[in-house]
């Protein structure tokens, strides 16, 4: 049976959304919908419809008459993005506490054990995919539709910004410290710790990388 539209649409954007929050297109590339839909083995139609719903997504940025490229975050970027960050996560820790949300701790407690194995192995990947998965618990358990809603219009330059945070030398125990304080202020059921040691978290991670790309733009 033929494959509808939806579902190439479908196909096409996860491939190509897995592919950049995985490093396989690395930040700055120009995307060719022709190169891509060979690739994929699917009509150029699905691909620019996959593209530009990564555009919206912020993964992927349409310049006029030169095509789509995949995001390379600037200093500015990274300051508006983990300026939003760490107010919205801020809260979103803290609302989790607030509501006791049922199994948190467990859920961030295997999620907390899984990262290290992760870092232990060299994944950065897997490391990416649990550090998100962290972070998301929180928004879910904070128990604000309008947050969640919020936290997943940024979602995808969030994981790729934490993949290149993770990359950091350096970065990623200093990563695992400050997610275990967070682990320890929900152990301990307080809500304003967890808010400040979530904030410290996000906070950090923003100057890692934006010292790191003052670093980049420096050797250039």
């Amino acid at each position: 049976m033929a494959l509808n539209r939806t579902t190439l649409n479908r196909e096409a954007y996860r491939a190509l959304r897995q592919a950049i929050l995985g490093r396989k297109i690395p930040p700055g590339q120009k995307l060719v919908v022709r190169v891509l839909a060979e690739e994929l083995g699917l009509s150029p139609t699905p691909v620019k419809e996959a593209l530009s719903a990564l555009e919206r997504e912020g993964l992927v940025v349409a310049v006029p008459h030169r095509g789509y490229f995949v995001l390379e975050p600037t200093l500015e970027d990274v300051r508006e993005i983990y300026t939003l960050r760490e107010v919205l996560e801020g809260l979103a820790a803290r609302l989790a506490v607030e509501n006791n949300g049922r199994g948190l701790l467990r859920k961030l407690e295997r999620l907390f054990a899984r990262q290290a194995q992760a870092a232990e192995a060299g994944d950065l990947e897997a490391y990416g995919d649990l550090d998100l998965a962290f972070h998301r618990t929180l928004w879910e358990a904070a128990g604000s539709r309008r947050l969640l809603a919020t936290a997943e219009t940024i979602d995808g330059q969030i994981r790729l910004l934490i993949n290149s945070s993770a990359a950091i030398p350096g970065r990623l125990p200093q990563s695992r410290t400050e997610h275990q304080a967070v682990l320890e202020a929900v152990r301990a059921k307080n809500p304003e710790a967890a808010e400040a040691a979530m904030r410290a978290h996000v906070r950090n991670a923003g100057r890692a990388l934006e010292l790191f790309l003052s670093g980049k733009r420096r050797a250039q």
